[in-house]
């Protein structure tokens, strides 16, 4: 066996043992796999893309997940039906994000049942800009007559869940400067980062976070290793994670590592998490 033949015969069966253990796990990271075979990690990105090609496991930022536990969650339900989920967590979410904004500040509000709950919270305080890509945010705001509010609504195409995106919204928001954005996200991962179903409406938030100079990401804990088709962003471009206090522990320390602060809320409503807090 030439020298060549052999490295290719390693090759395929690194990659072999690659996609078991994605299959095995649900998922991996490319850093882990790099140690444990003694590789680059440039080594197994490309191990990755090949199986990925393959369709034998799915490429995220970071490492690979299993196929089937991306496809599973591709799905995106509508702004009503959201709306009923976690009622009191999100509620709670939106009242400690709304304690972080300044009277006299730009802040950007991205589309979502969490951030909508933020609308209420609003009214006191004093010479507001509010940018938004949510219709249902931009009509509650819109309504609201007081002096010192400024509401600023993207252009583009509207979507299921009642969001505005495309590149006539990225190009606005390319233009403007936040001091805080509050994005809600569809799921949340180690190696997924922060996901959506739809990716226009991933490219829209990217477009926020770029213009921003804070990111506050507000979720509750039921979002966890949830995976949408598209990736907004790593868990560490979050300044500020506020969610729920049913977190696993194990989320939890990974949040804590990639984020530079982390906010538990209670979330006491037992028709929101009727089986209690995960382990």
């Amino acid at each position: 066996m030439t020298g060549e033949t052999a490295q290719k015969f390693l090759s395929h069966h690194r990659r072999d043992l690659i996609a078991g253990i994605v299959e095995d796990k649900g998922m991996a990271r490319a850093l882990d796999l790099s140690e444990q075979f003694g590789v680059s990690t440039m080594t197994i990105r490309r191990d990755i893309d090949a199986l990925a090609r393959a369709q034998r496991l799915v490429r995220v930022h970071g490492g690979a997940t299993r196929i089937e536990h991306v496809s599973r969650r591709v799905e995106e339900p509508g702004f009503e039906t959201k709306l009923a989920l976690q009622p009191s967590a999100k509620a709670e979410i939106a009242r400690v994000a709304a304690e972080r904004i300044a009277p006299g500040s730009a802040i950007g509000i991205t589309a979502g049942t969490t951030t909508f709950q933020l609308v209420e919270h609003l009214r006191d305080i004093r010479n507001l800009t509010v940018v938004t890509n949510s219709i249902p945010v931009a009509t509650a705001l819109s309504a609201d007559q007081r002096a010192g509010l400024q509401v600023v609504v993207t252009g583009g195409t509207p979507t299921r869940s009642n969001a505005i995106v495309g590149p006539l919204a990225d190009r606005t928001l390319a233009s403007l400067h936040l001091d805080q954005l509050f994005m809600g996200v569809h799921g949340m991962g180690e190696l997924t980062g922060f996901t959506t179903p739809n990716l226009a409406e991933a490219q829209t938030n990217q477009a926020f976070i770029r213009s921003s100079s804070e990111v506050v990401v507000m979720t509750d804990s039921t979002k966890w290793e949830i995976t949408g088709l598209g990736t907004i962003a790593p868990l560490a471009d979050a300044d500020v994670l506020i969610t729920d206090d049913r977190l696993p522990a194990k989320a939890l320390a990974v949040l804590e590592r990639e984020t530079a602060v982390v906010e538990l809320v209670e979330a006491t409503d037992s028709l929101d998490h009727p089986a209690g807090r995960p382990e």
